[in-house]
């Protein structure tokens, strides 16, 4: 993204990022609170509302809630929808797989495929925590879960939305492999400009990560634009839809 940024002559400074108290190291000198974009973690949204710094961090809505995608997600009729506290006691021990991941685009826990018994592992060393103890950004009691039955995926491709157009996309995964390249199916493609289509206004920007399918392609998930991993984005191009995005 720096190189990205330098040539097209974009300003931007680097920071660190106070553990658990969320502050930048060094502060930032803000010319203009109201054309910044923070890249680097979902947290920093605290940061920019905090300072007032627009538009920061892109916040979206848990893409498991918007109706007009519910056709289209891979197991999402399906979905079992859990508290972290609820665990326990709602899933049995009985070697069975799920894909979980938080329903809120919050990091706590990657989306990844775990058997029952280290699903309830894992939320019995969270309860057993008083919620004072928990650092921020961490799984907590009333972290809402989702659970999908794992789907045999081909490929996997991250694509970047800007002002509800497809500016960039990358392909990230080929089977169980992580495969980096600047290149996407035709159909897959159209496929997420139909998604794009079908959410209109989700959020001025965003990412989307679909995947071939024996069912056909299908939505993994929707992203947060500043902490999504870049792949083999066009970042030229992503840099400069989002500052357009920013000076207009």
């Amino acid at each position: 993204m720096a190189n990205a940024l330098d040539r097209l002559e974009i300003p931007y400074t680097w920071h660190k990022v106070v553990p658990f108290v969320g502050e930048l190291t060094p502060a930032p000198i803000v010319s203009d609170p109201d054309a910044v974009v923070m890249f680097g973690s979902y947290t920093l949204w605290r940061y920019a509302q905090a300072n007032g710094l627009k538009p920061g961090v892109f916040k979206i809505r848990p893409f498991v809630h918007e109706a007009p995608w519910h056709p289209f997600l891979l197991n999402g009729a399906d979905a079992l929808f859990l508290a972290l506290r609820d665990v326990p006691e709602r899933l049995i021990d009985d070697g069975t797989y799920w894909f979980l991941r938080p329903v809120e685009d919050s990091k706590e826990e990657p989306g990844n495929v775990k058997s029952t018994g280290e699903i309830i592992d894992l939320a019995n060393k969270v309860l057993a925590l008083e919620e004072h103890e928990i650092p921020k950004g961490s799984l907590r009691h009333d972290t809402e879960l989702m659970f999908t039955k794992p789907v045999r995926i081909f490929k996997e491709w991250r694509l970047w939305a800007i002002r509800d157009e497809i500016v960039t996309y990358s392909l990230y995964k080929v089977g169980a492999r992580v495969v980096y390249r600047h290149e996407i199916d035709e159909d897959a493609l159209e496929f997420a400009k139909r998604l794009v289509e079908a959410n209109p206004s989700y959020a001025p920007a965003y990412v989307i990560d679909i995947c071939r399918t024996e069912d056909g392609l299908k939505m993994l998930e929707a992203n947060c634009i500043n902490a999504a991993g870049f792949y083999e984005a066009d970042l030229v191009k992503l840099a400069s839809s989002i500052d357009e995005l920013t000076v207009s």
